[in-house]
């Protein structure tokens, strides 16, 4: 269903783009049965009925509970059902078993949600300043669920023998494929990165400091399907040398062969997509592949991933809105690559950073302080926002992270190397 284009994010403007959030999380939804909401697939995955939940409990808990007096909880369970990771919030429901809970309903979790979204607008006039950024928080927070959402519908759907799919759509004419990969280069310089200031960030991504980036070239598109497809063909998940002593173990474990979904078909790769199987696009980037697989090609192409600080320096000059983003309910997978330089959209694009705090970096105080820093080790960095992506959500200083074996998201990569 089409919505409202997505408001500026100003302080004027928040209550808008929060009502906005609530109905997008509401359409992607609107496909789905309550046994489609209520199943989890892996343990990295959750229901798409807690998403919407648990997003519902960040607005309840920290703006209504903490900043309206007199309010009172919808359901006094649903903080142990639908809390996430704050420990400051308590016990709550094990993760790796969020699937069992058959109920509250679907239908009772949409009640819920319309319920807490109208005390949210009823007491927007008296809320205060405080209460609004948490407000402008939780929509952001409900925009990484929408992506997460999105993605782990996929990985549900993709474990059932019918493979169906959310978004039925008509087969795709195939474009014609981009040229080679150009370079753009870049001599060794001080750069400032990290968050200047200016509209809304999460805490990971200041404070704004100065980074040393060496003399090196950075690819000015992602790596597509078709240059993955001979990757594959020449032996690449089966030559050691490519890979890092981690990577390699994971591959032989796990026997992996190609990208996630990926499937050879009448001696053709197919994949898996929200709009069901179909014939991948060569033209198209390659997604679903992990931190493993992404550092493994680059070795096969002799070139490296870029840095976090190389990958944003080259994006700052480009409109972080422009790109294949999600703007409404309907089919999501990446589009045909183009040889013009995009840094954002269609995938996110690993680099070779660890995510780290920067230099200067102090969580926030309560629980919120909990939302990022504690997850800073074992992980690495991707930039640039994807197609399953809430458009406006994305920005150059925005840090995604994973760990290095995770490919559910919509993971690609781009290229980099020294001069």
């Amino acid at each position: 269903m089409p919505l409202a284009p997505v408001p500026a994010v100003t302080a004027d403007a928040t209550r808008a783009l929060f009502e906005h959030v609530r109905a997008l999380s509401e359409a992607l939804v609107a496909p789905l049965s309550d046994a489609d909401a209520t199943v989890q697939s892996m343990p990295d995955a959750s229901p798409a009925k807690w998403h919407l939940a648990h997003t519902t409990w960040f607005f309840e808990t920290f703006v209504l509970r903490d900043y309206v007096a007199d309010y009172r909880l919808f359901d006094a369970r649903f903080p142990f059902l639908f809390n996430s990771y704050y420990e400051a919030e308590g016990a709550r429901h094990a993760r790796d078993r969020r699937g069992m809970i058959t109920r509250p309903s679907l239908d009772e979790v949409l009640a819920y949600r319309a319920a807490v979204t109208a005390a949210v607008v009823a007491a927007w006039p008296s809320l205060s300043t405080d209460a609004r950024q948490l407000v402008e928080l939780g929509c952001h927070h409900e925009q990484q669920h929408q992506e997460l959402l999105l993605t782990d519908i996929l990985h549900l759907f993709s474990c059932n023998p019918c493979e169906p799919a959310i978004w039925p759509a008509e087969r795709k004419v195939p474009v014609a494929m981009p040229g080679p990969i150009g370079w753009l280069a870049s001599e060794e310089r001080v750069v400032e990165v990290g968050h200047d200031g200016t509209g809304f960030a999460f805490d990971c991504e200041g404070p704004r400091h100065r980074a040393l980036v060496p003399a090196h070239a950075i690819a000015n598109r992602t790596v597509t399907n078709g240059e993955w497809a001979a990757f594959v063909a020449d032996g690449g998940y089966s030559d050691a040398r490519l890979w890092l002593s981690d990577g390699w173990a994971w591959v032989k474990a796990e026997r992996i062969i190609a990208p996630l979904y990926w499937e050879a078909t009448d001696g053709a790769w197919t994949r898996f997509g929200l709009d069901g199987r179909r014939p991948i696009d060569p033209a198209a980037p390659v997604t679903h592949i992990s931190f493993y697989e992404a550092d493994a090609y680059a070795s096969w192409a002799g070139a490296r991933l870029p840095t976090e600080f190389e990958w944003e320096a080259a994006a700052a000059p480009h409109a972080a809105d422009v790109g294949n983003f999600l703007d409404h309910a309907g089919p999501v997978e990446p589009r045909p690559a183009v040889s013009a330089p995009g840094f954002f959209g269609d995938v996110w694009e690993w680099t070779g950073s660890a995510y780290r705090p920067y230099p200067g970096f102090a969580a926030a105080e309560g629980a919120v302080g909990e939302y990022n820093g504690k997850f800073m080790n074992g992980q690495f960095v991707l930039r640039g926002g994807s197609c399953a992506t809430p458009r406006g959500h994305a920005r150059a200083s925005y840090r995604n992270f994973f760990p290095p074996h995770q490919r559910w998201q919509f993971t690609g990569v781009r290229l980099a190397k020294d001069l």
